[in-house]
């Protein structure tokens, strides 16, 4: 009997033990793997990260023919990483369309965001941002020898732009501008340059930096009509309340825009286009 019950004592005490593992208990929360606290913590841990970047942005961020990544947006996201103590080697790189970049963000598929991720009171509900690390203005690309464009209060006739799913851009015009414009979102902002150069749809809308990138790819076929109408801040985005990784990455942008690597990677990425450099942004 005294046996008996000491078997069922020390499979209670297993049981219990298990329970408490399973739970996250018996120990200190040290921050690796899925279980990170934080991306400060992930990074100090795991030397790894996966960054959400968007794949087909020239300039920006792009996937290259050879599988690597190039842009602006990229450099951005490699030296915070390596600010947080994370090699290039250690990073996953993951495609973060439009529509998508706040469930990557709220899911943890992806532990910050650098893509052309404009910061706004909608989204701040649902996620954090550090930065804004670039300002950009809204604008429209059409045809290189369209005349009848000139912005986006010209869009009238019922004619058609083209913009992503998920984005403000498009909406933005026709709320403010030509309520009488036909909007086509897509998927893809390489869509959308498709679209125009087929003669499908009359504009396209986004911001000027990222305009600025595709127009270079199609010299004679495409233009920027240069008449920037909005302020676009753009954010590292992240998970909700995440403080301490905000005020990191705020940390390393200071530092990118004060030894000059901001400002040279800009140049690198965007200026062959002809895309004027801007001053830096204050970090908010």
């Amino acid at each position: 009997m005294r046996l008996n019950r000491v078997l069922r004592m020390s499979a209670a005490v297993v049981a219990a033990g298990l329970a408490l593992t399973a739970c996250g208990g018996g120990g200190s929360d040290t921050g690796s793997g899925s279980g990170a606290k934080n991306v400060v913590a992930k990074a100090k841990n795991d030397k790894k990260l996966t960054i959400g970047i968007k794949f087909d942005q020239p300039g920006l961020g792009q996937k290259q023919s050879d599988g690597s990544y190039a842009g602006f947006d990229v450099d951005v996201a490699k030296y915070i990483a390596k600010e947080l103590g994370v090699e290039e080697s250690g990073i996953t790189w993951k495609e973060a369309q439009s529509a998508q970049r706040e469930d990557l963000i709220k899911k943890g598929e992806v532990d910050y965001i650098v893509a052309t991720y404009s910061i706004t009171d909608k989204r701040k509900n649902e996620v954090s941002f550090a930065g804004p690390y670039f300002i950009a203005h809204q604008d429209l690309l059409v045809q290189a020898d369209n005349t009848d464009i000139t912005g986006p209060e010209s869009l009238t006739g019922n004619k058609k732009l083209c913009s992503v799913k998920g984005s403000t851009p498009a909406q933005n015009v026709k709320e403010k501008y030509a309520k009488e414009v036909q909007l086509q979102e897509v998927g893809k902002y390489t869509d959308c340059v498709t679209s125009l150069l087929n003669k499908t749809v009359d504009a396209m809308t986004t911001d000027d930096v990222i305009l600025a990138g595709y127009a270079s790819q199609q010299p004679g076929k495409l233009k920027l009509v240069g008449k920037g109408f909005t302020d676009e801040k753009y954010g590292v985005g992240l998970k909700k309340d995440d403080t301490e990784s905000i005020t990191a990455i705020n940390n390393a942008i200071k530092k990118m825009q004060q030894d000059g690597a901001w400002k040279a990677a800009l140049e690198k990425n965007v200026g062959p286009s002809g895309y004027k450099i801007p001053e830096p942004p204050a970090i908010s």
